[in-house]
């Protein structure tokens, strides 16, 4: 009797052994996944508006210390003929820091995201007043139309995040200011848009926004941080910080706000690593 329940209770031990095993062998799966490395490339040409140069600038500085901390490579060029398959073919993740492709580099991009490619830009990369110069970029991709109008002079903004389970959203809270910027809007309704969701919006305690009573919005509703649910992308509607022009020197940090930071940094995470959310 003894023999057998001796028999039994070491049946048990291996089989739970046998599970714990498994567990953390799930565990180390997971693990590989989650620190699994990635690349990043950013474009920039760091020559138009010195509020946005200096952005580059300090974009340039502060996300190398974000790359080494969180498990991927971050690389700058304002060389564009490198926006090309072949170089592409190296980073998983494409930056616009402060502009759109030239014509002969549009149709690599377009091409680099329908083959499954991943991008994030910033501000004045979705810039222009004749959206008919890239139809795919400002129309389909991101849904812009042209430039309607700013705010002036650069301030924070209280945003409201319209979807917290997206995975650049999941650590911010459900309204947060952001960091100094002046802001864009646009001619067409995102809204309306099915392939657009709108992640963060200017909530209505921040109107009016702006200083200048000229270039203040005062009522409406502006869309700031938005994905295309076809793609991996997503677009930020900041990067443009406060200057002193004439010293031609920088008042405001577009990384000046933590929470703000989470989403740019949990969204890389989810462009190098995750997948389509629709």
């Amino acid at each position: 009797m003894r023999t057998k329940q001796s028999f039994l209770s070491v049946t048990i031990m291996l089989f739970i052994l046998f599970l714990g095993c498994k567990k953390a062998e799930s565990k180390v799966e997971l693990l590989d996944t989650a620190v699994k490395k990635f690349n990043v490339i950013a474009f920039y040409n760091g020559t138009w508006d010195a509020a946005h140069i200096n952005f580059v600038k300090e974009a340039n500085e502060w996300f190398p210390k974000i790359a080494e901390e969180n498990g991927f490579t971050y690389t700058s060029t304002n060389d564009w003929s490198k926006l090309n398959e072949t170089f592409l073919s190296n980073y998983q993740v494409v930056l616009f820091l402060d502009d759109s492709p030239p014509k002969d580099r549009q149709a690599a991009f377009q091409a680099y995201m329908d083959k499954g490619g991943a991008w994030m830009g910033f501000h004045v990369c979705a810039f222009n007043t004749d959206p008919s110069k890239w139809d795919w970029y400002y129309n389909k991709f991101l849904g812009v139309g042209s430039f309607k109008n700013n705010t002036w002079f650069p301030t924070t903004a209280v945003l409201k995040c319209e979807d917290q389970k997206h995975p650049s959203t999941l650590r911010l809270p459900e309204t947060f200011t952001s960091s100094v910027s002046e802001w864009y809007s646009w001619n067409k309704d995102l809204r309306q848009n099915p392939d657009i969701k709108i992640l963060c919006a200017v909530h209505e305690s921040s109107f009016p926004l702006g200083t200048d009573p000229k270039q203040s919005w005062y009522s409406g509703y502006y869309p700031i941080v938005w994905t295309n649910k076809n793609y991996k992308m997503l677009y930020a509607n900041f990067g443009h910080n406060a200057m002193d022009y004439k010293a031609n020197i920088g008042k405001s940090s577009t990384f000046g706000s933590e929470i703000q930071n989470k989403f740019i940094i949990d969204g890389l995470l989810w462009l190098g690593r995750g997948k389509i959310v629709n």
